[in-house]
């Protein structure tokens, strides 16, 4: 029996690779930038990255690699089988079987594939914020929005491997644009990238005049920008994070609807800021929400372990698969 085990959670932006005991310590990490490079095969550059992060982490702490299982948490429509058919914010990989290609470059026969947002939310059941909680939703904000649903305990995947996708669910049938092809998509309005397009469109309009000022033009704003200044008190930084509240609130009442749940644990790189925009999602829920006043006290908690949980939950995928 192994007593660590490596996670990575491969998102939009970066890798982050953990080494973790069985009980859920992180003992050493590497993060990367993620590769969108389409001109080699689908996910090798991805793979690329992961094997160099793997190597390392090895390394550091005087292990094989090819002796070591290894869970890889990835965006998107994971498979069954273990490939990863379509991944709108990490198309360069759609297709490919990076458990495959991993641990070919590693020796491995010890490399398993999930979606991210079900490693976080098993992560966070195991482990964090779900601990003794037995139906919740996991949304992770991040370059897109997760969602892993935990019903009974037990981690519902759906007839493909396919089920979670909140981040596509439709909140606004003629809106922007998303990466999967759609319109509307809830991920394009309370997700980090959601963030980043609304400080956009709000620098644009002249919303931001002060971070516009500030910055020396409209390209130049940033999300973070928005979220530094909001935490600072500044009026139409606030405005925009309540539009944001509000988005996720949406999204959050349609699955209230859906799945009658009543815990939502929200995690991701946008969770940073969740100490500014869960306060207003929760204040619009209420309203958002068929008979709110008839249901169980509806919770929004934040991950116990932030950006870490991905990676920590697919740590958590190669222990229980290699028991």
């Amino acid at each position: 029996m192994n007593d660590v085990a490596i996670g990575v959670d491969v998102g939009g932006t970066k890798a982050l690779a953990l080494i973790v005991a069985r009980d859920g310590r992180v003992l050493g990490e590497v993060m990367s930038p993620t590769p969108h490079d389409e001109s080699h095969g689908a996910g090798e550059a991805t793979a690329e990255v992961l094997t160099d992060q793997v190597l390392q982490l090895a390394t550091r702490h005087g292990l094989k690699a090819n002796g070591v299982p290894v869970g890889i948490g990835l965006p998107g429509l994971m498979r069954r089988d273990g490939h990863l058919a379509f991944a709108p914010n990490l198309q360069s990989a759609s297709g490919a079987d990076l458990g495959a290609l991993l641990g070919s470059s590693l020796g491995s026969s010890l490399v398993y594939c999930e979606n991210d947002a079900n490693c976080a939310a098993l992560c966070e059941h195991e482990w964090g914020a779900g601990r003794g909680i037995d139906d919740f939703v996991m949304v992770t904000l991040g370059t897109g929005i997760g969602g892993g649903v935990i019903a009974d305990g037990e981690l519902v995947r759906g007839r493909s491997g396919f089920a979670g996708e909140i981040g596509h669910m439709v909140v606004d049938a003629r809106g922007a644009a998303c990466l999967c092809g759609g319109f509307g998509c809830w991920e394009r309005y309370a997700s980090g990238g959601g963030l980043g397009r609304l400080t956009r469109e709000a620098a644009e309009e002249g919303r931001l005049p002060t971070l516009v000022a500030q910055r020396g033009g409209t390209e130049f704003v940033s999300a973070e920008d928005v979220t530094a200044a909001a935490a600072e008190g500044l009026d139409e930084a606030l405005a925009l994070v309540r539009e944001v509240g509000w988005w996720l609130a949406l999204g959050l009442s349609n699955l209230a609807a859906i799945l009658d749940c009543g815990h939502f644990v929200i995690g991701g790189g946008l969770s940073s800021a969740s100490d500014l925009v869960l306060p207003y999602a929760r204040e619009y829920l209420i309203d958002l929400v068929e008979g709110y006043d008839v249901r169980p006290t509806i919770t929004i908690m934040k991950s116990m372990f932030g950006p870490r949980s991905g990676a920590m939950g697919a740590a958590l995928v190669a222990f229980e698969r290699h028991s």
